[in-house]
């Protein structure tokens, strides 16, 4: 089995599928945590959008090197036009999708959350009011920001078809989705660790 700092009781429990133990037998995953970001993730995750890791670096870095006061991020994006934003390699729908997430944090004192008190459909229907944010970023927050071990992307085309081919699934459409689903049912409540061994499969020989 490849080394993971998974808890072991996950693995056990994961491993009753044998379809996915096959996954953990043989792919790596490896959970690394940090501080919880949530505001910084999400300006992260837009300015990643259809980049490439380096390109999104490299203008995230621009970005936040910007700005002269980090307990301020919000405030000094909202002080910028639209122009002053694109300037640091954003599309101008980019900027105002930054925009958007300063000012629902700034006019709903969402900086200070605590967000460990709530749940994750909750943190989802709040986000996804900023436009420019939606479901599937969401996700990738509480799964790689927040670390909710029960999170079950479905939008995400590389958990889907990893799935299908793995489960030789041959339905469609709204069925498709519910037998997804139905599949993962049995890895709750850590389905996120599901998840990242789907990820850590993507073309490998364990799936068909």
């Amino acid at each position: 089995m490849m080394i993971a700092n998974i808890r072991p009781e996950i693995l056990s429990h994961l491993c009753k599928d044998k379809k996915l133990a096959v996954l953990i037998e043989n792919c790596e995953v490896v959970i690394q945590k940090g501080p919880i970001k949530v505001f910084d993730d999400l300006i992260r995750s837009i300015v990643s959008q259809q980049l490439s890791t380096s390109a999104a670096a490299t203008i995230y870095s621009r970005f936040i090197n910007s700005i002269d006061d980090k307990s301020s991020v919000s405030e000094q994006i909202l002080s910028k036009n639209t122009d002053e934003l694109r300037a640091f390699g954003l599309s101008y729908q980019k900027a105002s999708y930054i925009q958007n997430v300063a000012r629902h944090f700034e006019e709903n004192s969402l900086h200070e959350t605590d967000w460990h008190t709530w749940s994750d459909e909750n943190i989802i229907q709040e986000l996804t009011k900023i436009k420019g944010v939606g479901r599937w970023t969401v996700e990738m927050i509480l799964m790689f920001s927040l670390y909710r071990e029960d999170v079950l992307p479905l939008d995400d085309l590389i958990i889907r078809n990893n799935i299908i081919s793995l489960y030789d699934v041959r339905s469609e459409k709204k069925q498709l989705i519910a037998d997804l689903q139905d599949i993962a049912e049995p890895w709750r409540p850590y389905r996120t660790y599901a998840c990242r061994y789907l990820w850590a499969a993507k073309d490998s020989k364990y799936l068909k």
